[in-house]
């Protein structure tokens, strides 16, 4: 409506001025196409609620960091292109929920190319939306800058094999946000000739734990000096998992989890020892520990020297694992079905379909229902 009273003024204007020849003519124009691509800016709640369905949290979520949509038909172009591309309602909240910069990009010089980069490194559509799903700050990340670059870094980690890297970045999308130039390669470097790793061992570690190799190279070799001086064994299969649970703690956390081993009545040597055997114990939170450990000793069939011994036990649930276990284990010796007691690392490193072929079919009338309502 603004836009034909203002065409309707000017023509008004012309006319009136039209016969004054020597005036300069009034170009419509230019005043026709500015006014024609003026749009009123929205709240972003409003358009996402009212125009879009978008839930209320997903909307009062991205509100906090955007205010208005200053251009509503550009945005309306870019979540209908991302429907198009196959993306769901689900998929379109995740991702103006954790990049709400996607609303006020451009489509064809800031969108549009991050999917042709990976259709034409061969991923499918799903790939795409599965990949940008993950991580919507994808599509704020340049092509050539920091996308490409990683990539090629992946394919010389991974020899080339496209389809390792394609599993790869479907797992983790978010690494393509790094530089991987600068984290990646010289940390893969360092821990190889530290550690006398060969590559394959090496990139088999890449994929299950990358991000144990996107810290600072200095961060890194700090970690290293700090497993070193707990006496692990560099070439010991022990040393990168323990550079995993040093990196989550700091010298406090680690502080905090001493004490909490010296309550439990473990001594140094104890604590020393549970940590070259089981590194990731110390990635557990201080009340975990307690709780997990509490648990095996109040069975009276283990004390502090077999939690040491084997300390395995202490990464496994409490709700999934030991607790319907034990009870499992209870209800058998008292109703004396077992011929002698078994050993808690045997029937805790078991899978679950061992442990119930072993102890809960051939006793199914006494223990099938409580193993099964325990396991869920």
């Amino acid at each position: 409506m603004r836009t034909v009273y203002i065409c309707k003024s000017l023509i008004s204007l012309s006319l009136k001025n039209s016969s004054h020849l020597n005036k300069t003519p009034i170009s419509l124009f230019p005043l026709l196409f500015f006014s024609s691509s003026l749009e009123t800016p929205i709240a972003v709640a409003n358009y996402l609620n009212d125009r879009h369905k978008f839930s209320a949290e997903t909307a009062s979520k991205v509100s906090s960091v955007v205010k208005y949509v200053k251009r509503p038909e550009e945005t309306d172009s870019i979540l209908s292109f991302l429907q198009e591309s196959g993306f769901s309602d689900t998929h379109l909240q995740r991702v103006i929920k954790n990049a709400p910069q996607v609303l006020s990009a451009n489509l064809e010089r800031s969108i549009k190319p991050k999917f042709k980069f990976f259709q034409d490194l061969g991923f499918s559509s799903s790939d795409v939306v599965e990949i940008v799903s993950n991580d919507p700050r994808i599509l704020t990340r340049s092509v050539d800058n920091r996308l490409g670059p990683s990539i090629l870094t992946l394919k010389s980690v991974f020899g080339s094999n496209m389809d390792d890297v394609s599993r790869f970045v479907k797992r983790y999308g978010r690494i393509l946000s790094f530089d991987l130039a600068k984290t990646m390669i010289p940390n893969i470097e360092f821990i190889m000739k530290s550690c006398g790793m060969s590559w394959t061992q090496i990139t088999r570690y890449v994929y299950n734990c990358p991000r144990l190799f996107l810290f600072k190279p200095t961060q890194i070799r700090e970690y290293v000096k700090r497993v070193d001086e707990m006496g692990i064994n560099r070439k010991s299969k022990m040393f990168l998992p323990a550079i995993r649970a040093i990196r989550t703690m700091s010298i406090e956390n680690w502080e905090l989890k001493l004490e909490v081993f010296k309550s439990l009545g473990f001594s140094e040597d104890d604590i020393l020892s549970v940590f070259r055997r089981a590194p990731l114990v110390f990635a557990l939170s201080e009340r975990k520990i307690r709780a997990k450990t509490q648990l095996l000793l109040s069975t009276g069939k283990c004390d502090i020297s077999y939690v040491v011994n084997h300390p395995f036990l202490l990464t496994l649930s409490v709700e999934n694992r030991l607790k319907p276990r034990l009870r499992v284990l209870e209800v058998l010796e008292s109703r004396n079905l077992l011929l002698k007691n078994p050993s808690l690392a045997t029937v805790f490193w078991f899978t679950d379909d061992k442990f119930f072929e072993k102890y809960v079919l051939p006793y199914s009338d006494e223990v099938g229902e409580l193993f099964v309502v325990n396991k869920v």
